[in-house]
This record gives structure tokens, C-alpha cells and sequence, in this order.
């Protein structure tokens, strides 16, 4: 699968064949395809009063906690996943 941009839209190409997608409504098959299985997001909360960032799996599956920004981008890529940050 191929991923371009046609008229500021994202279109994925698989065998000769162009699928234009909206990327705000794309199918769990369209992301897994996009490598999504390997990305997890950062995002900084509060848990009981104490700051930490929270690692969630691209789908928002919570995976674990840090004290740390820099532990959680080492933790995520130790598991040889992409990291995305989330403000």
C-alpha cells in the first residue's frame, strides 16, 4: 500500500487501485496499514495530584506511566515503536 496526497486529501493505493480517505475516519485496516500498531502516544496528566506522562498505545490503550518525558520516549522506543507526543 502507498500513501500520497491528491487534491490536500490522503489517498492510499493498493494494487492499482486508489482508496481516498478522510484522515479523521479511517478503518482500523487503513491505520494498521499506516504502521499505527507501532506508534504510541505521550501525553502529560495528573494522577492523584502528581504530574506524569501516561504511554497509550495508538489506539488509546493505556500502557504505562513515567516521571518522565525522557522515560517514556526511551520506554516506547525500547519497544521498537515510533513515539508521538499529545499536548
Amino acid at each position: 500500500m502507498r500513501i500520497t496526497t491528491q487534491n490536500g486529501r490522503v489517498v492510499l493505493q493498493a494494487d492499482q487501485t486508489s482508496l481516498p480517505a478522510d484522515v479523521h475516519h479511517l478503518t482500523d485496516t487503513q491505520l494498521l496499514s499506516l504502521g499505527v500498531s507501532r506508534m504510541a502516544y505521550i501525553k502529560a496528566v495528573v494522577i492523584e495530584g502528581q504530574d506524569v506522562f501516561a504511554i497509550h498505545a495508538a489506539d488509546g490503550t493505556p500502557m504505562a506511566l513515567t516521571e518522565d518525558e525522557a522515560t517514556a520516549i526511551e520506554a516506547i522506543l525500547q519497544h521498537e515503536m515510533v513515539p508521538a507526543l499529545v499536548h
